[in-house]
């Protein structure tokens, strides 16, 4: 049987934990939830809701964690799907080690991303967001495997759950199954100890749920991060899995 690590790099309000939510439920796959938000949140000493929760929860040593994430599969599972935010990776931290992997980019438009965010935590830097270490993954990708990895943007998931799946496992080589569009509500025993603050409403849900556009206006102050941001996007969007 074939084993295959696939580490999905989104930043927040991302779609990231539907996403979770839709390999968890092949049967064939385990998934692994944010694995360096402890470091994450040692390292930058940022008051994220529940964080002396998850600081007690993880490791916080960035080599042993790596070495879990390219290790076994657990649970006797043919696919690894691990959950990563991209503004994990701070820098001094090597990100060497998704050689091992297979990687994909979970993309999403910064307005959204930007407004959803800020309704949770304060949005005073880019960084916070993690386009720019999206990038930093592709570009990374690029240079040492020779391929840039499948990106896949949010929206057009929401547009069009089945087909964006499809695509998005063959570019992984794996099967498609539809049991990836279907998902009980509730949480789950994979979550995060932080999904009490993050996840209400992917545990109302019960599948992707159809985009809707929003008239979404930030304010001024936040216009030089997202314009940052965009600049981000805007390249990697020219380069997503196209439907």
């Amino acid at each position: 049987m074939s084993k295959t690590i696939i580490a999905m790099w989104s930043g927040p309000r991302s779609l990231s934990t539907a996403m979770m939510r839709s390999f968890e439920n092949r049967g064939d796959t385990d998934v692994f939830d944010e694995p360096f938000y402890a470091h994450y949140l040692e390292k930058t000493g940022i008051h994220h809701p529940g964080r002396n929760l998850v600081l007690r929860s993880q490791n916080t040593n960035w080599n042993e964690i790596v070495d879990i994430c390219i290790g076994s599969i657990p649970n006797g599972k043919s696919i690894w799907y691990q959950k990563h935010m991209a503004q994990h990776n701070l820098k001094g931290c090597s990100i060497n080690w998704i050689s091992s992997v297979k990687n994909c980019v979970l993309i999403r438009d910064p307005l959204y991303v930007i407004s959803s965010y800020g309704e949770q935590f304060p949005v005073d830097n880019e960084d916070l967001l993690g386009y720019k270490q999206q990038s930093e993954i592709v570009q990374y990708i690029e240079k040492e495997i020779g391929e840039t990895p499948p990106i896949i943007d949010a929206t057009d998931i929401l547009k069009d759950p089945e087909n964006s799946l499809k695509s998005l496992c063959h570019e992984m080589d794996i099967k498609f199954s539809h049991r990836m569009l279907k998902w009980p509500s509730g949480g789950r025993n994979s979550d995060g100890v932080w999904a009490p603050y993050w996840y209400k409403s992917v545990n109302n849900s019960t599948g992707f749920k159809p985009f809707q556009e929003k008239d979404i206006k930030l304010d001024k102050k936040l216009s030089h991060i997202y314009k940052s941001c965009m600049k981000y996007y805007q390249e990697m969007y020219e380069k997503r899995i196209k439907v």
